[in-house]
């Protein structure tokens, strides 16, 4: 049997706490009291309840800046307790994320009813979350699609997501950024027999039949658009068969401009895209990029034979100030001269880098370090589930130092839980 719902109560009004505490642990609910916003905001950060209700209109901080602080965070959902002249004001904080809200004198059966609903969906939002954690840690995600920035995390929640699901899939990004990574993994998870990867671009319709229909496993269709339009003909007739393979495609191009110019079949683009997901380029999660050069660093050094080198702070800058065209295929490859120039002697990023570096914009090596300082936090808060103590242990600083350092790097154990489930 599972534990009975937290319900954290927020009022300034010692009647009305009472009343309300009397109403939820009558309903079986363990409750928690605060008498002003200020005073919740702490005692939820130490204990996430699965439900928050808030009068507005009280001293201080109000119910709608309580409102904003736990929605910008992840927090749990926030039912609104609202005095007659406060009825606009609650009903602007639906936009603005509220749950609900009630109306002194409220009905008490309904607002359990509503406290019931808002405290089922919060504990099914985060059993979800840490189910797709667990299963991407044991599916090795987060060491094949790696990174913290947003745009990674919610890459690898929605591969786990459409991993069973069998309606073909359109996956978009520019080269270089892992599109066939991402087709692995999503055949991986599926358990479907092997990735069959075919460019597009070297298809012809006499070949058509041999590479299609006689290979099991899940069809990558790489680059799909530039496939010739007697081939395109040819593939709406596959994705049109019953027993025909899953089909994950792949394109840098700009294929919905395609579609509207006539290069591409619209029908057919319409069977490939039932579901889509977006690689994001390097340039829009810089966050990610000390982690990935770190990770080709360790793999190569040890293919290689060769000590790991030590990023300096100088390396940092020239990696967070370069702007990658070639996304993550072009780190991987300077990540490689990297480890082979060691041979030949002491190296650095900029000089295995193949472009001219007084071209290259510059980043502060304040910035530098506190993007790379906040990029470790990040994956030890992720890789932590968000526990304070164990992530300061892993860092090896305090769990003082740990907080005014979340702080200072915009952080907090809310994003982590959101990073992570």
């Amino acid at each position: 049997m599972s534990d009975p719902a937290l319900i954290h109560v927020v009022d300034d009004d010692a009647a009305m706490r009472a009343a309300l505490r009397d109403l939820f642990e009558a309903s079986g609910w363990t409750v928690d009291v605060s008498t002003g916003a200020r005073d919740a905001l702490r005692r939820i950060e130490a204990v996430p309840p699965d439900a928050v209700v808030s009068d507005v209109r009280m001293p201080g901080l109000t119910g709608l800046d309580l409102l904003e602080k736990l929605s910008t965070s992840g927090g749990p959902p926030v039912i609104l307790l609202s005095a007659h002249g406060d009825i606009q004001m609650a009903v602007d904080a639906l936009h603005a994320g509220a749950y609900t809200f009630f109306e002194k004198p409220f009905d008490p059966r309904r607002l359990v009813s509503a406290v019931r609903n808002a405290a089922d969906q919060q504990r099914l939002r985060l059993s979800a979350n840490r189910l797709r954690a667990r299963l991407a840690r044991v599916s090795g995600l987060e060491q094949r699609i790696i990174g913290v920035s947003p745009a990674m995390v919610e890459l690898r929640a929605s591969v786990i997501d459409l991993a069973d699901v069998p309606a073909s899939l359109l996956i978009t990004g520019e080269t270089g950024t892992g599109k066939e990574l991402v087709a692995r993994a999503l055949a991986d998870l599926q358990g479907d027999g092997d990735l069959i990867a075919i460019n597009c671009a070297t298809l012809s319709p006499d070949g058509f039949d041999t590479a299609m229909f006689t290979k099991p496993g899940t069809l990558f269709l790489d680059e799909v658009a530039t496939c010739p339009p007697e081939v395109q003909a040819q593939l709406l007739r596959l994705t049109e068969a019953e027993d025909g393979p899953r089909i994950l495609s792949a394109t840098n191009a700009d294929i919905d401009r395609d579609v509207a110019e006539g290069s591409f079949r619209a029908d057919l683009f319409y069977r490939l895209s039932t579901m889509r997901l977006h690689c994001a380029p390097l340039r829009e999660r810089t966050d990610d990029i000390p982690m990935l050069y770190q990770h080709f660093l360790s793999d190569y050094a040890a293919a290689h034979d060769t000590a790991t080198p030590v990023l300096s702070a100088a390396d940092l800058s020239t990696l967070l100030s370069y702007p990658w065209p070639g996304n993550v295929r072009e780190l991987r490859a300077t990540v490689l001269r990297h480890i082979l120039a060691l041979r030949r002697g002491p190296t650095d990023v900029a000089s295995n880098l193949h472009v001219d570096q007084s071209d290259t914009p510059k980043t502060s090596l304040r910035d530098s370090v506190a993007r790379f300082e906040r990029q470790m936090i990040a994956r030890a808060l992720q890789a932590n589930e968000g526990r304070m103590d164990e992530t300061a242990a892993e860092l090896g600083i305090g769990r003082r130092t740990l907080n005014e350092k979340l702080v200072k790097l915009g952080l907090d154990r809310d994003t982590a839980r959101t990073l992570d489930g």
